[in-house]
């Protein structure tokens, strides 16, 4: 079974690779900037909708607040940027441990509810987030933040000739996800959040301390969402409560897991790949009526994905069952 199992993690660890090398040269053919742009934002979902899938898909504590940590990393990327000159590489890294602690801090009360209590906690606290940004004026209120350009640099982070840099910071922040993600599953972390999972009462009488099973998985996800709301805000040079920390980017960090395969490594990479695309090609070719037809559309393919996979669409590529329980 031990054989079985290492070579289970070698094939998953060498197509990621062999996938990872694809996706680098993937530009040299594509030259479209529409195009390179929706393969920026597929890379970035990907990695959120990963870290999303730490807490909600391994430990089961389901999430419809992660646009909190988005915003709380975009936030303070760019206010360390435009306010004291530093650097975003390192505003990143801020904007990861503050969200952290933040999940922490908001964890301690909210890990004490259970099912849709829980995910309605998630959702208000998101908005008390949301509505707190929206009227503080040092973050610029509801105007927003306008990250000054001062020319490209890898050192500022700041690209407007070509979209390729954040194309492969992109593509790096995915695998890095995806390896923690990896290292993650079948560690002694990993068996004790899914069995928190499936019963916290049985997995707390095998000696699971399931409370502080769910801090950590709140704090590691809420650490890499913060990096992605970091880059996002690079990436677009603007934001606003408006466009960092509505319900609309919790929902799009929770939707690619939950199609790919919620609680599997390759789901939300999968459901990224299929559901990003989806949704910047309807709403470009045929949002512009104003009706609502590529909502309509949108909304009507995720309905039949669900209903035909209601595992995720990685049950199509691998019959293998989920590891549960903790390790003897």
């Amino acid at each position: 079974m031990m054989d079985s199992f290492t070579q289970r993690r070698r094939r998953d660890l060498i197509l990621a690779g062999f996938l990872a090398a694809i996706a680098a040269c993937v530009p040299f053919f594509v030259k479209d900037v529409y195009v390179q742009n929706i393969m920026v934002l597929t890379l970035m979902y990907a990695a959120l909708s990963q870290a999303w899938n730490i807490l909600s898909g391994y430990c089961g504590q389901i999430s419809l607040g992660h646009a909190l940590y988005f915003g709380l990393g975009a936030y303070t990327t760019a206010l360390l940027f435009t306010k004291f000159g530093v650097l975003p590489w390192f505003g990143m890294l801020a904007g990861g441990a503050i969200s952290s602690v933040i999940a922490l801090a908001l964890g301690y009360p909210t890990f004490r509810l259970r099912g849709h209590y829980f995910v309605i906690a998630t959702i208000v606290i998101a908005e008390i987030g949301f509505l707190l940004f929206h009227n503080w004026d040092y973050a610029g209120a509801a105007l927003g933040i306008d990250i000054p350009v001062r020319g490209d640099s890898w050192a500022k982070f700041q690209f407007t000739r070509s979209k390729l840099p954040f194309y492969y910071f992109a593509l790096v922040f995915c695998c890095v996800a995806w390896l923690i993600t990896w290292w993650l599953e079948d560690s002694k972390w990993g068996f004790w959040w899914r069995a928190v999972k499936d019963n916290p009462d049985a997995a707390e009488s095998l000696g699971v301390v399931v409370f502080n099973s769910k801090m950590g998985a709140a704090a590691v996800s809420a650490f890499l969402t913060a990096i992605g709301g970091a880059f996002y805000a690079q990436f677009v040079s603007y934001i606003d409560p408006e466009s960092v920390m509505t319900f609309q980017f919790s929902l799009l960090m929770a939707l690619p897991a939950v199609l790919g395969g919620i609680g599997t490594l390759w789901g939300p990479v999968l459901g990224a790949v299929i559901l990003i695309p989806m949704t910047e090609l309807t709403r470009s070719f045929i949002g512009g009526s104003g009706r609502g037809v590529d909502l309509i559309l949108y909304g009507a393919v995720i309905v039949l994905i669900s209903l035909a996979r209601p595992d995720g669409l990685i049950g199509l590529f691998s019959r293998r069952p989920a590891s549960k329980g903790v390790p003897q």
